[in-house]
């Protein structure tokens, strides 16, 4: 039943003690000719039985397109049982818990995938997320700048295979705090970084940004660069694909002391695709910076009856314990992604985690391949590369990904925008939900189209 918690005598109390004849009253100051009568543009209402069929008929509209497009969220298989578990009322509906006693469950939950997460990345420890993977790269960037006081510059240099929408979101919330962000050079050979970029700094930055794989899904030499950039006194931020540390070097084990703080996103993690989100962002760092770090920490303890427990541990840091000190605006968490993810993580453990992963690279191989053989089709960089890769057309992307789309294929994600320099170059990506049936599809498709588009 509908929720209403004030009935016309209440409302007109409420108005009386204010001494307001009626509610438009409170809204005088919006001038007359700002104020509408009616919505033109929103139907009528419809009762439950003709709207469910309405949303029915508008999902219908999208299909279900063959999508070979990562560029930072993926589409994997999501074992039924991860959403039947979440989606429990138990943890649907639960907020993020401020008292500890009161929400065993929720706790131990956040500690199990804490744990999972630092065993990933080869960290001390890791936080119970935050909003998404560019805004925790942000957060990361602010958290340098405080855990690295002997340096005083407030550069950040980002190594060329960052994502850029990560770049402009940091840029958003940090920039107006007095960081800026630059990038390093792109190799075009390999589409990796070039390491001897970080030798010629006249400035020496607080923080190395590295992206591993990078957004071209190419493999950095994350030990030169993570070493380069300490050697400057630069703190190391590695943003990562959780899914690719099954099989790729940790980021604790980057270089001669491993990177300083590692941030993502967590979507591959059990978090279907959905116009866009709710996901949620991964960060983990060393004990060096564990009171730098934004978002809440779940602790195991014991209690007075030497019984494990769960509680929440170094609160100061949020908004809700001391405001004016706090590290971060960071005041929930994407819980329900976090509680997915860590249902995900138990389900395949180790061994599902590494053939999710392998899987997906071999499939990405096949399809680099094979589209490759097409005419006007090559691959855009030499090297090995994890899970998504770049192709470089004859034609323009736009009309290609336009024609593909129009037989049923999400061809990728277009390059020639953000990357100018790289040409007609488009991102390609297959995980382990592609066959090689859909592979053969999108190449002879592709294949075709290359021979009509003029």
């Amino acid at each position: 039943m509908p929720f209403i918690p004030h009935n016309e005598t209440d409302v007109r109390e409420m108005l009386g003690k204010i001494g307001a004849h009626h509610i438009d009253d409170l809204f005088d100051e919006i001038p007359e000719e700002l104020i509408i009568s009616d919505l033109d543009g929103v139907p009528n209402a419809l009762g439950e039985m003709e709207i469910s069929r309405l949303m029915h008929a508008r999902a219908a509209i999208d299909g279900s397109p063959l999508c070979f497009i990562g560029a930072g969220a993926y589409e994997h298989h999501i074992p039924a049982v991860v959403w039947d578990i979440a989606t429990r009322g138990e943890f649907y509906t639960a907020y993020t818990p401020y008292q500890a006693e009161a929400s065993q469950g929720t706790l131990q939950t956040i500690y199990e995938y804490q744990t999972m997460i630092t065993g990933l990345c080869g960290m001390y420890a890791s936080n119970a997320s935050l909003y998404d993977g560019a805004s925790a790269l942000a957060e990361a960037a602010l958290m340098a700048v405080r855990g690295n006081r002997g340096n005083q510059s407030k550069r950040v240099l980002l190594a060329s295979g960052v994502n850029r929408t990560y770049r402009r979101v940091a840029q958003a919330i940090a920039g107006h705090q007095g960081l800026s962000f630059e990038s390093l050079p792109l190799d075009l050979t390999t589409g990796t970084t070039d390491t001897t970029s970080l030798q010629h700094q006249q400035e020496p930055p607080v923080a190395v940004v590295i992206q591993q794989p990078s957004f071209f899904g190419t493999l950095e030499n994350v030990d030169s660069l993570t070493d380069r950039a300490h050697e400057q006194g630069a703190l190391v931020i590695a943003v990562v694909n959780p899914t690719s540390l099954a099989i790729l070097q940790p980021p604790g084990s980057w270089g001669q002391a491993g990177a300083d703080i590692v941030c993502g996103e967590g979507q591959p993690l059990g978090v279907p695709l959905s116009s866009g989100g709710p996901y949620f962002g991964i960060m983990a760092c060393t004990q060096k910076l564990l009171r730098q770090m934004p978002g809440r920490i779940v602790g195991r303890t014991t209690d007075l009856d030497n019984k494990p427990g769960f509680t929440l541990t170094l609160q100061a840091r949020e908004q809700h314990i001391r405001r004016s000190k706090a590290t971060s605006n960071i005041c929930t968490n994407q819980g329900l992604m976090v509680t997915a993810a860590t249902i995900y993580l138990s389900l395949l453990g180790h061994d599902g985690l590494k053939q999710v992963a392998l899987t997906s690279n071999q499939q990405t191989t096949k399809l680099l391949k094979m589209l490759s053989s097409i005419n006007g089709v090559e691959a855009a960089f030499s090297g090995g590369f994890f899970h998504e890769a770049v192709i470089s057309l004859e034609k323009p992307v736009e009309p290609v990904m336009a024609a593909l789309a129009a037989r049923n294929i999400l061809g990728g994600f277009d390059l020639s925008c953000d990357y100018p320099q790289l040409g007609n170059a488009m991102l390609v990506c297959a995980t382990e939900t592609k066959t090689d049936d859909d592979l053969q599809c999108y190449a002879d498709a592709l294949e075709d189209i290359m021979s009509e588009i003029r």
